[in-house]
């Protein structure tokens, strides 16, 4: 009996393998980034010497009290920064989230923001030094969606939430009922995942898509396979602390306790955009640093849309930190950034001007 009993154990082991297997990705690491011998600004030691504070404000404390110790953290992240747009709190009946919106705004123009936080931390709080900024160069009402978080809710409650979101933002703005004129989905690490896979999920719905996407130091894969996720350990001051301890741990095992958390296969283009269609997409830029861990996540991400024939962008900075935007306006680098942001909206639809998908959706309705 115990033999049947082993067979039958086995043969579940060996059917969830086979159903949590990941294709390998490799030939996408063909394009080779350019050496550079820029170093980091002097204000990237501050920077580093922020992370070691986030860091120490959840030592000693395990479980739940480290996560909130963590959460209470970022949240103080935008403290004390010049911010100069005004947010508003979304109202009764609408997503959970906040409109951010700088002096001026063509509220017509909007951007859904996606937080990051490794989908457990994080909030529109945290991240207002990014959606600040994004508001200015886009000339864009931001709406930073507060969606819920693990492991108090599923993993797949938090997209549903970003979904729902994304649909509301393009017939509701900051003053009311006004279809949007131009839109465009951002996000950063656990929600620049997000992001990338709201685009395949409007595609797929038929739903108007984005007019562009931005995705800072995106997560795109959950798989842990790309070469960057253990060979920058080292050089990633935030992340390698954090994660770097998984690269001892058997791929076969992290997949087990990946599915488990997320409830979602790790292979599936749910939680690894990289890994489903990325075909008939919108213009995307993505942002990563040279060192950080997920470097070659973006850089496989492109590599595969411009393969399916989607307009897609990788621009890497030496040296910074993961998703240093958060950043601004201590780090210079984190200006340059969103200056370069700006330029990418800009060439694809000026502010104040409708976009080409908008004129059409005009024409044929």
């Amino acid at each position: 009996m115990i033999w049947i009993v082993l067979a039958i154990l086995l043969a579940v082991i060996l059917a969830l393998l086979l159903a949590l297997r990941a294709e390998d990705l490799s030939h996408l690491d063909r394009d080779e980034l350019p050496p550079c011998d820029r170093k980091p600004s002097d204000q990237h030691e501050e920077v580093l010497a922020k992370l070691r504070e986030l860091t120490s404000s959840a030592r000693g404390l395990k479980g739940k009290a480290r996560l909130y110790a963590l959460r209470r953290h970022m949240d103080t992240l935008s403290d004390g920064i010049p911010l100069s747009s005004e947010f508003r709190p979304s109202g009764a009946g609408e997503p959970r989230g906040e409109w951010v919106i700088a002096p001026g705004t063509d509220t017509s123009r909007r951007i859904l923001y996606i937080h990051g936080g490794a989908w457990v931390a994080g909030s529109p709080r945290s991240h207002r030094a990014i959606t600040d900024q994004l508001s200015r160069v886009a000339n864009a009402a931001v709406f930073a969606v507060d969606y819920r978080l693990m492991p108090e809710h599923r993993y797949i409650d938090g997209l549903r939430d970003c979904r729902n979101a994304y649909r509301w933002i393009l017939d509701h703005g900051p003053d009311g009922d006004q279809p949007a004129s131009f839109v465009v989905v951002a996000g950063d690490s656990a929600g620049g995942s997000h992001t990338l896979v709201l685009l395949a999920w409007a595609r797929d719905r038929g739903l108007r898509q984005a007019d562009a996407a931005i995705a800072l130091s995106p997560s795109t894969d959950l798989t842990l396979t790309a070469p960057s996720n253990r060979n920058n350990i080292g050089t990633d001051p935030l992340l390698g602390p954090t994660f770097g301890g998984l690269s001892r741990i058997p791929l076969p095992v992290l997949w087990w306790a990946s599915y488990a958390a997320f409830r979602v296969p790790p292979a599936s283009p749910l939680a690894s955009p990289l890994r489903g269609n990325l075909a008939n997409l919108p213009p995307t830029l993505i942002h990563a640093s040279d060192c950080e861990m997920l470097l070659d996540n973006a850089r496989r991400y492109v590599a595969k849309a411009r393969d399916a024939g989607s307009p897609a962008e990788l621009h890497t900075w030496p040296g910074m930190v993961h998703v240093w935007h958060i950043f601004a306006p201590l780090l210079p680098e984190a200006e340059e950034a969103f200056d370069d942001i700006g330029r990418f909206l800009h060439q694809l639809a000026p502010a104040g001007k409708p976009s080409a998908t908008v004129e059409q959706a005009r024409k044929t309705s």
